[in-house]
């Protein structure tokens, strides 16, 4: 399966239309799952979360943007193929978990968000993981850990090693080296990275950044021009032992 990083602006959007398909089809893989919290720059809204739907998605994930364009509360109670985290506290529209068939199997994937340095206004995403895959009828379980400090991330995949087939974390936008598999047998990569604007910080113009950390007023993020990037990894899992096998990058720079 491919676990594609998070879509940012127009410019992620297209790519993944134009690309999703081909890298589907080069490597094999029969389900993707596309982090698209960052479709509209910050958020996401029903139109875009369709087009990702259309590029080859089978499920689509969010994180701590969720709420940033609130017309995707409606959409998220009616369309089962898009998830928030599961761990938001409080009661707010959609679901954190989906099952989906996939040639003859049931897929879980589930949705979580970090708590440190992102929000610590949510639920335990630890706590969460154990209720959502206990006693659910699925044959694999996949889980987006979106999340701030690496150490989280890192703690989530060896707390669900032997429960998940594969577990990878998305917010960063900067793809991560260190793909494996645990010893029980679950695919891990810290971070995707982000599918987008490849000469940008994470995805928007040098210049706004630059503005923050130099002391100027707050202004608006712009998304960056130029050429694009689409960052994935592909975890091959044995879907009779389920276990994952191996876990490698897929990414694509144009």
């Amino acid at each position: 399966m491919l676990a594609v990083g998070d879509v940012v602006g127009e410019g992620g959007q297209d790519i993944l239309s134009r690309r999703l398909p081909g890298l589907r089809e080069e490597t094999g893989a029969h389900f993707a799952v596309v982090n698209g919290e960052n479709a509209s720059g910050v958020g996401i809204t029903p139109a875009q979360a369709r087009r990702i739907l259309e590029a080859g998605a089978d499920v689509i994930t969010l994180g701590n943007h969720t709420w940033n364009r609130i017309q995707i509360g409606v959409f998220l109670d009616r369309e089962p193929r898009i998830l928030r985290p599961a761990n938001y506290a409080g009661r707010v529209p959609g679901r954190g978990m989906g099952i989906y068939p996939c040639r003859g199997l049931r897929l879980a994937v589930v949705n979580l968000m970090g708590r440190v340095e992102l929000n610590p206004n949510l639920d335990s995403p630890f706590k969460a993981a154990n209720f959502l895959l206990r006693g659910q009828d699925y044959d694999l379980a996949l889980v987006d850990f979106h999340a701030e400090a690496t150490s989280e991330k890192g703690a989530m995949a060896w707390h669900l090693d032997g429960r998940a087939a594969a577990v990878w974390g998305t917010h960063t936008h900067v793809p991560t080296a260190d793909c494996q598999v645990l010893p029980n047998g679950t695919g891990f990569v810290t971070d995707l990275g982000m599918t987008g604007p490849s000469r940008s910080v994470l995805g928007i113009k040098p210049a706004n950044s630059l503005n923050l950390f130099l002391g100027g007023l707050p202004r608006r993020y712009e998304e960056a021009e130029g050429p694009c990037k689409l960052n994935a990894c592909l975890f091959t899992i044995d879907t009779e032992k389920k276990r994952c096998l191996s876990v490698t990058r897929a990414d694509i720079q144009e």
